[in-house]
């Protein structure tokens, strides 16, 4: 189903180490607007799905999701892999440290790991894809209070892709959600099932 291509999605080439933003970039990883949360719900609702221009459009793009996933973790690495313990403790992240060295971990900025209730799948398409406009602008607000908290052009540069990147996601579910309401529409194709009759 999936051709996995050995690159980043879009270059990741910080030169120096900066914890602080590390700390910060995290929570587009494991905290309640990340990366690691929409994948999941989307590759979990298009299951739900009723047409396929909608389960495409879910597939697509929580498989990107993984991409930039990718990218966030490797955003945190190159922020904190050569940082002293002294730029750590400055930066905040000395907590983080002491748990995880290193190591890449889904939590939120503020440390919360991170949980599967910050997804949610309800098995009605409508209130999936408006669910999913609203984790995507949720997540381009995210991206853009990162980029006022950073002077590294070497972070702002993919903080702003993955911020374009939740416009045009927000934009295709937009897409999507039309041809639901569409294929609902139609009572020759579509009729709302009965939740007392038996599958």
């Amino acid at each position: 189903m999936w051709m996995y291509d050995k690159k980043l999605e879009y270059p990741v080439k910080i030169k120096k180490p900066d914890p602080r933003m590390a700390k910060l970039i995290v929570t587009q990883y494991g905290g309640p607007d990340g990366e690691l949360a929409a994948s999941l719900r989307y590759l979990s609702q298009r299951f739900s799905m009723i047409t396929p221009e909608a389960k495409a459009t879910l597939n697509d793009i929580g498989t990107e999701e993984l991409a930039h996933l990718e990218m966030v973790g490797t955003m945190v690495r190159q922020l904190s892999m050569d940082a002293t313990t002294d730029e750590i403790e400055k930066g905040s992240m000395a907590p983080y440290f002491v748990d995880h060295d290193g190591g890449v971990y889904p939590a939120s900025a503020s440390g919360v790991p991170f949980t599967a209730a910050y997804l949610q799948s309800k098995g009605d398409p409508i209130t999936d894809l408006y669910e999913n406009m609203a984790a995507e602008q949720k997540a381009r607000s995210t991206y853009e209070y990162l980029i006022q908290m950073c002077d590294d052009p070497d972070v702002i540069d993919p903080l702003r892709f993955l911020r374009e990147r939740e416009v045009v996601h927000f934009q295709r579910f937009g897409e999507a959600l039309r041809i639901v309401q569409d294929y609902i529409g139609d009572k020759k194709k579509y009729s709302f099932p009965n939740p007392m009759s038996k599958a």
